[in-house]
């Protein structure tokens, strides 16, 4: 199946998009199709031994609109503001324009019209001709797109919002022309001229239009500022020269010098030199990270001190900053499931809304008071105007949008609005241990001399006997040695025992470090040492021995420890309700004393790598909502079997591929700020849902005249017109509010 994104011209309301849909859909060879109002755009499957791209435009044309192929996000490294983000801000400008005439031609046609409310209006502008000549503009050219969706929706027979903005004001113009040119007839059934419903209703419709396309505008910022953070030159090391040329220009291998206070133009490894790199537009991390040859360094990251060369390893759409515009740009286009009931709502509310319109104008002609026709008038363009499906097609989208760009920021990326909204409803959180509650690696947590001897001593031998040993137990004594600053005593003649430590010679006799089986299998009396040694094992950590001329000198305890803030972020994921469980492949002993310091309660250990994803099938079967955090490689079939997959401080291929969310920090409080994120967005969706719904549920029956008989109450179609833009801007609005969303505690 071919995937490909598309823009799509013309799509005013939701059910819009589901023409749109319905339309791809019944092209044969299309497996699936999902339109976003918000950004504009299709996301399409099909077979392409059944399907072409020409055949889904034409598709898409006969249902009345246009598309087109959709330019990705500008590449990192080019101009942020592209193609699209141009023919948006002309479209902005356009609108602009219309809303403009609109409002100043309106504003006579209002004082003419309502002579009891500005009896100081001058006699000519009172004048129906006079009024006739200023709202005829506002009608034909600020309305012009409405009244041609509304031309293509009959072509086509079918209805959206051009059809109901379209029928209503143009029955209050064309109403108030035949009261202008024949007023003797419509005068005498009390008819008056209603210019004024029509120019302020279109106007205010264009109005809602131009604000809703700003801010929908906005909602889009945070692609263009990871699009903005590469640098659009590099400075490459060819032929013994230095050479700026465009980012793009940059290959596979290339060496990249980089100064202080540059960006990173593409990934790669550090040759030479070392320095301190602002990572937070990647991680969202604002402490700065020092690296050094054989670190790597990623595209659009700022190099804060020195100076550094590195050999290009990514380029292009390769690189990180390219992967997460990606992922950023398909997650906003996807669709969540709470959206489907919008989509079912739109494809039958337009023409719902005609026939309540229908039944508005003939109940009130048949039976409300005189001048009956002026009310049925009124009221049937009230409903139409106010009933405009534009905040239902926008509820959702909008706040997925931001929130997805917001994480992006924040270095939480989503890979759809599924994962979004699933990770919401999340009951269950299982850690894999090592490496996502622990650091990954060993480090010394105990050092314990025999009586007599000091501790520095102890660590010193230890690790001059494990210098250049690549054993992760060897490596952790010789880092905590090179932190205590101590001068190592020389070694010699080292033998390896395999399974139990070294053999080497020390200047004050045969120096043994190993495991108790190396201890007796040589005569060392450890007795005094072996009760500490129990008790350091019971913990879970694992306990070398120290002997030197068959004397025991101490013991030191390593063990892959706990993150920081590892058990706070298990109380604040309990704190919300989130029951969390701990996977391990470690021995039961070993587990349960992590899990005890961590917190977690439900441990599941000694589990094979494949036997991973069959425990979090087990807790799916048992009615629970399950999110896997791993480090996103060996933990890969679980973070797919889980409903929703968070891989923790890699952005891999195989963790964005396999994860539905991936954080690109290791910090653990970056589940919880996922979590928050995702609740706060939902939160924020089912807001706008309500609103829309309740707004067309509360506003339809009093537009329709519904409490006149009771408080004589009416909704003129002026308001409807500026409830109608109001109910719009305000769901986009709401969704804004997500851009200035923190995590707890930042």
């Amino acid at each position: 199946m071919d995937k490909r994104t598309f823009a799509v011209r013309g799509m005013h309301c939701a059910a819009c998009v589901g023409k749109v849909e319905r339309a791809l859909r019944g092209v044969p060879g299309v497996g699936d199709a999902a339109v976003n109002l918000a950004t504009e755009r299709a996301t399409v499957q099909w077979d392409p031994q059944r399907a072409d791209v020409p055949a889904l435009a034409a598709a898409v044309a006969a249902a009345g609109y246009e598309l087109a192929e959709a330019p990705p996000a500008a590449a990192p490294g080019a101009a942020a503001e592209d193609r699209e983000q141009l023919a948006r801000a002309a479209e902005q400008r356009r609108l602009r324009a219309r809303v403009l005439v609109g409002i100043v031609l309106s504003i006579p046609i209002v004082l003419g019209s309502m002579t009891e409310v500005f009896p100081w209006a001058p006699r000519w502008l009172r004048d129906p001709w006079t009024l006739l000549l200023l709202a005829t503009p506002v009608q034909f050219w600020v309305g012009a797109d409405f009244h041609r969706g509304f031309l293509r929706d009959l072509w086509h027979r079918s209805a959206s919002m051009s059809t109901l903005v379209s029928l209503g004001t143009n029955a209050a113009y064309f109403f108030s022309v035949a009261v202008t040119v024949w007023p003797h007839a419509f005068m005498a059934l009390g008819a008056m001229p209603y210019y004024e419903t029509a120019a302020v209703v279109i106007t205010l419709v264009a109005l809602g239009r131009w604000l809703e396309a700003r801010a929908r505008g906005r909602t889009s910022e945070a692609i263009r500022r990871l699009v903005a953070l590469a640098p659009r030159t590099a400075r490459v090391l060819r032929d013994g020269r230095e050479l700026d040329v465009p980012t793009s220009d940059v290959v596979v291998g290339d060496l990249v010098r980089i100064r202080p206070g540059e960006r990173v133009p593409v990934d790669g490894e550090i040759v030479d030199g070392t320095s301190t790199i602002d990572e937070s537009m990647l991680t969202g991390e604002s402490l700065p990270v020092t690296k050094g040859p054989g670190a790597t360094v990623f595209s659009g990251t700022v190099n804060r001190t020195g100076s550094f060369v590195f050999r290009a390893s990514r380029v292009g759409a390769e690189t990180t900053l390219a992967r997460i515009v990606r992922l950023v740009e398909e997650a906003q286009g996807s669709r969540a499931p709470i959206q489907r009931l919008a989509d079912r709502v739109a494809a039958v509310f337009v023409p719902i809304v005609l026939v309540i319109a229908a039944v508005t104008f003939v109940g009130w002609w048949a039976l409300g008071p005189a001048p009956s026709l002026l009310y049925a008038l009124t009221n049937a363009v009230a409903v139409l105007v106010i009933a405009c499906p534009c905040a239902m097609g926008l509820a959702t989208p909008t706040a997925i949008m931001v929130a997805t760009g917001r994480g992006a920021e924040l270095g939480i990326l989503v890979k759809s609005a599924e994962a979004l909204e699933t990770l919401a409803g999340v009951d269950t959180m299982v850690f894999d241990k090592t490496g996502t509650l622990t650091v990954g690696r060993p480090s010394v947590t105990d050092v314990i001399p025999a009586p007599g001897v000091g501790e520095d001593e102890v660590l010193a031998l230890a690790a001059a006997a494990e210098q250049g040993s690549e054993h992760p137990i060897g490596e952790a004594i010789v880092t905590r040695a090179k932190e205590r600053g101590l001068a190592l005593p020389p070694v010699t003649e080292f033998v390896t025992v395999p399974g139990q430590g070294i053999d080497a010679q020390a200047p004050a006799g045969r120096l043994l470090l190993g495991n108790r089986a190396l201890m007796d299998a040589r005569g060392v009396d450890v007795t005094t040492l072996a009760a500490r040694a129990d008790v350091l094992a019971q913990t879970g950590k694992t306990v070398v021995y120290l002997a030197v001329a068959f004397r025991p000198l101490g013991l030191i305890a390593v063990a892959d420890t706990l993150k920081p803030h590892a058990r706070t972020v298990v109380s604040e994921l309990r704190r919300r309700g989130i029951d969390v469980a701990m996977l391990t492949g470690d021995d039961r002993r070993t587990a349960a004393a992590m899990a005890s310091e961590a917190g977690i309660e439900r441990v599941l250990a000694e589990i094979l790598p494949e036997d991973k994803a069959r425990e979090i099938a087990r807790l799916r079967e048992q009615g629970r909502r399950v999110a896997m955090v791993g480090d996103g490689i060996n933990d890969a079939p679980a973070l797919a079997q889980a409903d929703v997959g968070i891989a923790m401080g890699s952005g891999t291929d195989v963790a964005i591929e396999a994860a539905g969310v991936t954080l690109m920090r290791g910090d653990l409080h970056a589940v919880v700020a996922a979590v928050d994120l995702a609740r706060r967005t939902i939160r924020i969706v089912k807001q706008n849902l309500v609103w829309a719904f309740g707004y067309n549920v509360v506003l339809i029956p009093v537009a329709a005249g519904l409490l006149y008989p009771f408080w004589g109450v009416r909704l003129s179609p002026i308001l409807a017109g500026a409830a109608m833009a109001f109910s719009s801007v305000s769901v986009v609005t709401n969704s804004l509010r997500l851009k200035r969303w923190r995590p707890h505690g930042d």
